[in-house]
């Protein structure tokens, strides 16, 4: 028989949830009938799998040893460098100006480093994560961007703060502005695109209807042409939805491709170490959040990138 006490970052969520995270190498249909026969109790009791654990709460246990033997990957995260630019921290978060080429995540074919090993080791360091004190918990980042994608990246210290970013994100109540280097020059000064998106899994690439009229997901891209030199025009770009590649496939839509973006028309650029798409999340801005949210205290903060390798002063600088 072995005990687990659920803590402040485990609670509020469901038992199936939380057994998932914490034994990863438990098949469902053995954590099911584990649950339906008693041989893990909530409290003492017999539990269902949709209970909502809380803080406090005592999971018992009477499976086998080998669930709870160490989890070999929990600090893997050391193999990591652990210094990345801070643009913002404080106790629920820290806000990230992601460097072009750096994974958010460890992809398919594994790589030790990534930004999220990279906050885990800082924290670590600081004292303000240790795996050996979590059961489910990991601090983890809530928006992503693409390898080659630079900017600004929010990371979570905490399970609750974690849930409630991802909750204002899904309510569009975080501002995400992007600036990029498109090829030639929008007919438009400004505008709004729209269509529909569809995914190519195989090849890691999207393709966008206009007309909006075939099955996939809706995608709305605000745009702007602030500076334009010779060949190359400066857009600033406000995402209204978030999908894969959008802003890639929406400029290459209007026959504008994004500067060194190969795999959407554009032609390769390598200049000032950089040899990815002239693409960057350069501002965050908060919005509207509500008072009993514990994220209350950023409403009306805006938060930009100190520098972005393609531009200066609202100009074009490559």
């Amino acid at each position: 028989m072995r005990t687990l006490t659920i803590n402040k970052n485990d609670a509020n969520q469901r038992l199936d949830k939380f057994l998932s995270k914490r034994f990863k190498t438990m098949p469902k249909s053995l954590m099911y009938r584990y649950i339906r026969t008693k041989y893990i109790k909530l409290n003492g009791k017999k539990c269902a799998i949709d209970d909502v654990l809380q803080e406090g709460d005592v999971l018992t246990f009477y499976i086998k040893d080998e669930f709870f033997e160490a989890r070999y990957d929990e600090f893997e995260f050391m193999k990591a460098p652990k210094k990345f630019p801070i643009v913002y921290e404080d106790e629920n978060i820290l806000i990230i100006d992601k460097p072009e080429g750096l994974l958010a995540h460890p992809d398919k074919t594994y790589h030790f480093d990534s930004l999220v090993s990279r906050v885990q080791h800082y924290l670590y360091d600081k004292g303000e994560y240790d795996p050996k004190a979590e059961n489910s918990f990991s601090p983890a980042v809530a928006n992503r961007l693409d390898r080659n994608t630079g900017g600004l990246i929010i990371a979570a210290k905490n399970a609750e703060a974690l849930k409630e970013l991802n909750s204002i994100i899904k309510e569009r109540k975080i501002e995400k502005r992007y600036l990029c280097i498109v090829e030639g020059k929008p007919q438009k000064l400004r505008g709004v695109l729209r269509g529909t998106l569809q995914k190519d899994e195989v090849k890691n690439k999207v393709s966008v209807d206009k007309t909006g009229k075939s099955e996939g997901k809706e995608i709305v891209t605000k745009y702007e042409v602030l500076d334009s030199v010779g060949k190359y025009s400066l857009v600033e770009v406000e995402l209204v939805t978030g999908r894969t590649h959008q802003i890639r496939a929406h400029m290459a839509m209007i026959h504008t491709p994004l500067l060194g973006d190969t795999k959407y028309g554009g032609k390769p650029y390598k200049a000032k170490g950089h040899t990815g798409q002239a693409l960057y999340s350069y501002k965050l801005s908060f919005r509207d959040i509500e008072e009993s949210s514990p994220l209350a205290y950023l409403s009306g903060k805006v938060f930009k990138a100190p520098n972005v390798w393609f531009e200066k002063d609202g100009k074009v600088n490559i």
